[in-house]
């Protein structure tokens, strides 16, 4: 079981949806963890369920909802199914530092920091960071208009004494348009993963970042993209 951990304040729920969609798609095992203190995805994701803390099934993704640690999670599964699944990664969706810290996150994960440009989200999403062991090497996913080395910059500037190690040659960048959000609130409102209606380089960003995750090519990733377009 591989865990990647998304961190920030930053909405996060609905790209980490895609992501979790095309893993299915390559046959993996995938669970979303929703750690976060809004639970969006209690909301978009669709389910009968209205309990405090559960998983549901949306699409062959699990979600986990309202839990504070994986044991809590694993001891669900062996009370409400019988028996614990064997995943083959874990998506991790963080916003408190003291969620990163339960959930046991380690050097060896693989970690993301997701963020816009406001300094809400910004400074926000660093203070998770600065609960992350020394070295500990971490990948940027920008939502912005547009990919401005002034904005790269200005975060690096606030991280400055931060101990963590930034990719700062690969940065993955969604951009934050109308055109993808109308997007995403129409498959939220029809309650399907679609990507009619998503812009070329959302769509590259997410393929993108799934290689990170699973270290596949392009081609083999794209593959499995293309089951969501039919």
């Amino acid at each position: 079981m591989k865990k990647y951990v998304f961190i920030g304040a930053y909405d996060k729920t609905d790209m980490l949806i895609y992501v979790a969609k095309i893993l299915t798609l390559m046959e993996k095992k995938v669970i979303l963890v929703d750690t976060t203190v809004l639970k969006k995805s209690r909301y978009v994701v669709p389910t009968m369920v209205n309990e405090k803390q559960y998983i549901t099934s949306y699409e062959n993704i699990d979600v986990a909802i309202g839990f504070d640690s994986f044991q809590a999670i694993q001891q669900y599964q062996r009370e409400n199914f019988g028996t614990e699944t064997e995943y083959d990664i874990v998506l991790f969706d963080i916003d408190r530092a003291i969620a990163y810290q339960r959930f046991g996150i380690t050097n060896n994960d693989m970690h993301f920091f997701v963020t816009s440009f406001d300094i809400y989200c910004l400074k926000r999403g660093l203070q998770i960071l600065a609960y992350i062991a020394k070295d500990v090497k971490v990948e940027k996913v920008y939502f912005s208009r547009e990919m401005l080395l002034e904005e790269d910059e200005y975060l690096n500037y606030l991280a400055k004494d931060y101990t963590i190690k930034w990719n700062k040659k690969d940065i993955i960048f969604f951009p934050f348009s109308t055109e993808d959000m109308d997007a995403i609130y129409t498959n939220q409102r029809a309650k399907r993963i679609q990507i009619k209606g998503l812009s070329s380089v959302y769509i590259d960003s997410l393929l993108y970042l799934v290689e990170k995750i699973t270290g596949e090519g392009n081609g083999k990733v794209r593959k499995a993209f293309k089951k969501i377009e039919n």
